[in-house]
């Protein structure tokens, strides 16, 4: 069963599903609206025992569970093209360089909660599962030939075994331009202008970046403004909708900017894990000695497997390792370390001993 969805990132609050697509050999290609029909549960009878193929897994099944759609199997074409070393993995890439053909392009990041949807965005739609089965296929051939069908299958079962991604602590920090602001008030004065964002975003149900910019923000905090007025010579403050909103930009400013010193939060997240690896050479020189070693060995075997370094381990789970190292350093307790932190059994037998072997070089 090939199955995608369309959400509308960039235009609507959150990640909901605005189009679904399901197509399967013998019963061909359906588009479901979730909108009037946001319990589908019943089509999750009638498909829930066959594969689902997505391609990018993890950004679809978030919001194809918040409508009632689950996958019991999945194959995930864009991580298969991954493991299987295909230099572009993109839809489009990965289904011309493999099966020879051209897939519409053009409506990818349209704004899928319109209605009615214009019917060449609805073929756009169908075009994306049209051929989804066929690539699993081709797909599952070249990692059988290369001997990582059992990878992909690991890899697969990690995804379903995750469940939804759990909330994330602090999302102000995501703020494009954050790093750019020195002193903790000016972090307590975002933190307060990025929530009053977020509650007028979710509240409109509009994408938070259209109701004020990440730069607009930060401009504001940095200019510290003593007054409405001092705000409204912003750029982005002059416009007709945020004029009107002022009063809410300055008073969350305001309320971020009053708050006690210990109610302030901090340049980074406590229990954040290693600092910055650019600090490391001079925190801890034996550490950045470890992660330079792990690196260049992890590199050679990214080479020798054709598979990205950041397929063969995540990447935060080896500085994690090499910052602090188990102890004793030996292959079990690597292993073990790697187990817990999420790796799958194919990573570990393939990098545990590299990383013993880097967590001993000082």
């Amino acid at each position: 069963m090939a199955v995608d969805a369309e959400r509308a990132s960039g235009y609507r609050y959150g990640q909901r599903a605005y189009l679904v697509q399901l197509r399967r050999n013998g019963s061909g290609t359906g588009l479901l609206d979730p909108v009037p029909l946001p319990d589908l549960s019943v089509i999750q009878d009638a498909i829930a025992d066959a594969e689902w193929v997505l391609h990018a897994a993890n950004q679809d099944l978030p919001c194809l569970a918040e409508i009632g759609l689950v996958p019991r199997r999945i194959f995930d074409t864009e991580l298969a093209a991954r493991l299987a070393g295909l230099p572009r993995v993109g839809l489009g890439a990965v289904v011309e360089s493999l099966l020879g053909y051209s897939l519409q392009k053009g409506h990818s990041a349209a704004d899928w909660s319109t209605r009615p949807l214009p019917e060449e965005w609805l073929i756009y739609a169908a075009l994306d599962v049209e051929v989804l089965v066929e690539l699993r296929d081709a797909l599952a051939a070249i990692l059988e030939q290369q001997g990582k069908t059992a990878w992909a299958r690991q890899e697969f079962e990690a995804i379903l075994a995750a469940g939804p991604p759990a909330p994330k602590s602090d999302p102000w920090r995501r703020t494009s331009g954050v790093h750019g602001l020195r002193s903790r008030r000016q972090l307590g004065m975002l933190r307060s202008l990025w929530q009053a964002r977020d509650d007028m975003a979710r509240n409109r149900d509009i994408a938070p970046g259209r109701v004020l910019p990440d730069s607009a923000m930060v401009a504001a905090v940095q200019a510290d403004p003593a007054n409405e007025g001092g705000l409204l010579e912003l750029p982005v403050f002059r416009g007709r909708a945020n004029r009107r909103l002022v009063a809410t930009w300055f008073g969350a400013l305001k309320r971020g900017k009053s708050l006690p010193e210990d109610e302030l939060p901090l340049h980074s997240k406590p229990g954040d894990g290693p600092p910055p690896v650019n600090r490391w050479a001079d925190r801890d020189p034996a550490a950045h000695t470890r992660l330079q070693t792990a690196r260049a060995g992890l590199a050679e075997l990214s080479t020798k497997h054709s598979v990205p370094v950041e397929n063969l381990l995540s990447p935060d789970l080896v500085r994690r390792l090499m910052w602090s190292p188990p102890d004793p350093r030996d292959a079990d307790t690597i292993a073990a370390a790697l187990r817990a932190g999420g790796a799958r059994e194919w990573q570990i037998e393939l990098t545990r001993d590299l990383l013993t072997a880097a967590a001993t070089t000082a």
